[in-house]
């Protein structure tokens, strides 16, 4: 006899009507009834009581990174400092205790800390002088050095300024300390010692501990390295993931002609784990710009702090083109890094060549971010059937968005994030949380997408609230909009299809959208095995 998992009392999932019960058997959805219709229940059964709140589909997340959120606690603890002092405080901390580590690394400092975000070794050097020390922002496109670090990369004054990189310098061509975009930061990231794949697969484990906490079935990893694959594959084996991922290969701009095997043959090497599509590496990722917090995205017109400056276009324009459709062609879905109105056409650009060589396939090719769309590219989207990923906790007025993305962009701030023109406009809509340059946890990026606002209610009545989302539309974009994203059809909360759920404390409809930020999950089920729980579904 099969046995059922029975969730009762169940707010309804369309906030209106009779609770509800939700029947699970053989990890799929049985049925769904009113409580007035519900199914006879056997002895059996595993039977739990909903109290009214919701149950919900489990989420996906369409762009992160779950190595490097959770390799970041192993480093420097710089996140979440309010001053450039007691960030550099937490770095002299760690050095002094741990006097054996070559380098010292720290990731997740805030770079609206300094007005024009460019941040100097000197402040660093009188914490840490004797080793280099390397910090990444939370944006990840930029890497603050002390003067050790800058020496050890091999920049001084007579170091060339690469094409898709820049080292911020004073006056007179020294470097300060601030590199922004991989060709300055990988001259001193290159250095840095690496970490073994036992820390690695560590990593893996608690980072997707972490995520199936919040609700999280599944995850693509926006950027892998080829020999991320094997710590993959050995973190599924020794069952250290605890939910599915997906890997998306990073194409290098040059390089790209001889990845085109090595990525089939890696997306093999996957496959042949017959994992039940626990780990699949289908997906090949792009960066087509940099960030707009760092003048670096690539816009259509120049900066308004620095009109000579329209950011870093990452791959030439017909190069991108020619990538993008080989690696189509090879049978790989498509994942664009775009924020700049000029880097985001450039992505489109390359999709559509992509599609008229190699004709319409159901490719669910993916463009993430997508932060300033010039009005004329936004129908595009639809037309070429492209899911817009968005992260939807980045769409707030904060301090990144009042100190650096502002003064930037001026008139054309208006255009930012526009998730609800898009998703009206008939594109598939996901979403993300590029963790750990953001949360994590979907339920406070729910909150934003649909009020705009910070979790103090900041601005009253939303930041461009004409493209705020319904409560439903947000929950649907965290949860078949990325089902969408990973092609999984059989995501949906309807008889036969799989149950992967997840149960609140609060029912969704019933509370203020921005109450949503305290909300938690109480339990997770991945095909309908319990993945997490806080003790209190049982």
């Amino acid at each position: 006899m099969t046995r059922r998992t029975i969730f009762t009392n169940v707010a309804h999932p369309a906030g209106a009507g009779e609770a509800i019960q939700i029947t699970v058997a053989d990890g799929f959805i049985e049925s769904i009834a009113t409580e007035v219709l519900a199914v006879e229940r056997d002895p059996d059964d595993e039977v739990i009581d909903a109290g009214g709140h919701s149950v919900l589909l489990a989420f996906g997340d369409g762009h992160a990174h779950p190595q490097f959120g959770g390799i970041e606690d192993e480093f420097a603890p710089v996140r979440g400092h309010a001053t450039i002092e007691a960030t550099v405080d937490a770095v002299r901390s760690y050095a002094a205790q741990h006097p054996d580590e070559t380098w010292i690394q720290g990731w997740g400092y805030d770079p609206s800390l300094v007005q024009d975000g460019v941040f100097l070794a000197a402040w660093l050097d009188e914490a840490v002088a004797d080793r280099p020390v390397a910090l990444r922002a939370t944006d990840y496109h930029t890497v603050w050095c002390n003067s050790a670090a800058l020496e050890a990369g091999g920049i001084n004054r007579d170091t060339p300024d690469p094409h898709d990189g820049e080292i911020v310098r004073d006056e007179y061509g020294n470097p300060l300390g601030t590199l922004r975009e991989w060709g300055a930061t990988n001259l001193v990231l290159e250095r840095l010692p690496v970490l073994s794949r036992d820390r690695r697969i560590a990593a893996l484990r608690r980072a997707t501990e972490k995520m199936a906490a919040t609700g999280l079935t599944w995850v693509q990893d926006a950027w892998v390295e080829p020999d991320d694959v094997a710590t993959y594959i050995a973190a599924l084996n020794s069952g250290a993931l605890h939910i599915r991922a997906n890997l998306a290969l990073r194409a290098q701009p040059g390089a790209w002609t001889t990845q085109v095997d090595e990525f089939l043959d890696l997306a093999a090497a996957v496959d042949e784990q017959n994992s039940g599509g626990w780990l699949t590496a289908h997906t090949v990722k792009f960066f087509a710009d940099g960030v707009i917090e760092g003048g670096t995205a690539a816009m259509l017109t120049g900066y308004t702090d620095c009109p000579c400056n329209h950011g870093i276009a990452n791959w030439e324009p017909d190069d991108l083109s020619t990538a993008v459709t080989a690696f189509d062609d090879a049978g790989f879905q498509i994942h664009i890094h775009a924020i700049g109105d000029a880097g985001i056409r450039m992505a489109l650009d390359a999709i559509e060549a992509a599609r008229n060589t190699n004709g319409i396939r159901d490719s669910r090719p993916v463009i993430t971010h997508v932060q300033v769309v010039d009005p004329a590219d936004r129908p595009r989207f639809a037309a070429l059937g492209i899911v817009a990923n968005f992260e939807p906790l980045w769409a707030q007025l904060d301090s990144l968005q009042r100190v650096l993305t502002l003064p930037r962009l001026g008139e054309r701030a208006d255009l930012q994030y526009p998730m609800r023109t898009l998703l009206h406009g008939g594109a598939p809509l996901s979403f993300g949380s590029d963790w750990p340059v953001s949360d994590y946890n979907p339920l406070p990026g729910i909150a934003t997408a649909v009020t705009r606002q910070t979790i103090d209610s900041f601005p009253e009545g939303g930041w461009l609230a004409h493209e705020c989302l319904t409560l439903d539309e947000a929950i649907a974009a965290y949860t078949t909009g990325s089902a969408f994203q990973a092609f999984r059809d059989d995501v949906g909360l309807a008889p036969g299809k799989v149950a992967d759920l997840i149960l609140l404390d609060v029912d969704v409809h019933a509370v203020a959208p921005l109450d949503l930020h305290h909300a938690k999950v109480l339990g997770t089920w991945l095909a309908g095995e319990q993945i997490y729980s806080t003790g209190r579904t049982e």
